[in-house]
């Protein structure tokens, strides 16, 4: 095997020895499950909103802006279910920085034992705070020491045709979104969905395990290949395969980022907030889709924009994304106030 040793990595169990979440922490991470677990089933008719920096990095920005998340999620909590993304592994296309668990100093070397104890930290700070959080499903290996402080979980584009995965979200005890592949092939995202629905029989932890299927696997659409999915023809199209597969709690979350912000050929991520309305307004005529339409994905920062840390003459910590641009805080808040305000009046219009 071409590979070498490096040294020895905590356990998952000394992982959560070391930062343990409290009895309220576990109990606050149940009550968001099942929440959201609500919202996909048609049992709730809040909004999910997923939504927070690209990756989760610093950890001072990061927990400020969880800060200011969780008391806006209180002013909106009627209409909003808010889950805060807390990313701490990035898939790359080709190569580049995978995340604040692989090298929690962009500028040094990895350092995965120290990224570990990174994540752990500022996971259970943040859901220790309140808020549910949310991770991209990127390396299945080191789930174990963090599926428990999770309220939801991506499988991302790069990911949603991998069969490790799918039998991944199959086994997870709370709702995961599957992304549709960068191609853009939303049947290909149900297909997806279909299989991390159903149970398998896999090899886990030097075990032959089988899993319970997770009805609560939803589709989240994504753009692909250069190109939006979020336009009522693509919300149809997206219908009829769910449909199809007869897929368990059908549910759509359209990610305003990635291909779906692309306008002219140009990826434009100051657009994430016309998405959300335009997507909005466009279901006000279609009650169908309108009940499948569960949420929407925002890359969100402190900060406007993003930054290159290779090339910069100095890193910006103050909530300046290194990966993904985001919008900033003021335009995440003004579109979550707007956003609740018109999913309100719409409920009333129903009653």
């Amino acid at each position: 095997m071409a590979y070498k040793n490096i040294k020895r990595i905590s356990t998952a169990e000394e992982i959560i020895q070391r930062m343990p979440l409290s009895k309220n922490g576990h109990a606050m991470v149940a009550r968001h499950r099942e929440e959201i677990a609500a919202i996909i089933a048609n049992q709730d008719d809040r909004l999910l909103m997923i939504l927070g920096p690209c990756s989760a990095w610093p950890h001072d920005a990061t927990l400020e802006y969880a800060k200011r998340l969780y008391k806006l999620s209180k002013e909106v909590e009627s209409q909003l279910k808010i889950i805060m993304r807390v990313y701490i592994q990035k898939p790359r296309t080709v190569k580049g920085w995978s995340g604040p668990i692989n090298q929690p100093d962009p500028l040094l070397k990895a350092d995965i034992e120290e990224g570990i104890n990174y994540a752990r930290k500022l996971m259970v700070e943040i859901t220790e705070m309140g808020l549910a959080i949310a991770d991209e499903a990127l390396f299945t290996h080191n789930a174990k020491g963090f599926s428990e402080l999770l309220s939801w979980v991506a499988i991302g584009a790069r990911s949603s045709e991998d069969q490790e995965h799918r039998i991944h979200a199959s086994s997870l005890d709370c709702p995961v979104g599957i992304k549709n592949p960068t191609h853009g092939s939303i049947k290909i995202g149900v297909n997806g969905v279909i299989a991390a629905q159903h149970p398998h029989v896999a090899v886990f932890d030097g075990y032959v395990i089988e899993t319970d299927g997770n009805p609560y696997a939803h589709l989240v659409l994504r753009g692909g290949n250069n190109e939006p999915n979020y336009k009522i023809e693509s919300l149809i199209e997206a219908k009829q395969f769910l449909a199809a597969g007869k897929v368990k709690n059908p549910a759509i979350i359209v990610d305003a980022s990635h291909d779906n912000c692309i306008v002219n050929g140009v990826k434009d991520f100051e657009f994430q907030d016309k998405i959300v309305l335009d997507v909005v307004e466009s279901l006000k005529s279609n009650p169908e889709l309108k009940k499948l339409v569960k949420g929407f994905m925002l890359e969100s920062f402190i900060k406007s924009g993003k930054q290159n840390v290779e090339t910069a003459s100095s890193i910006d910590l103050g909530g300046l994304s290194i990966t993904d641009p985001c919008i900033s805080w003021e335009k995440t808040a003004t579109l979550l106030h707007k956003l609740a305000d018109i999913h309100g009046q719409g409920a009333k219009n129903s009653d």
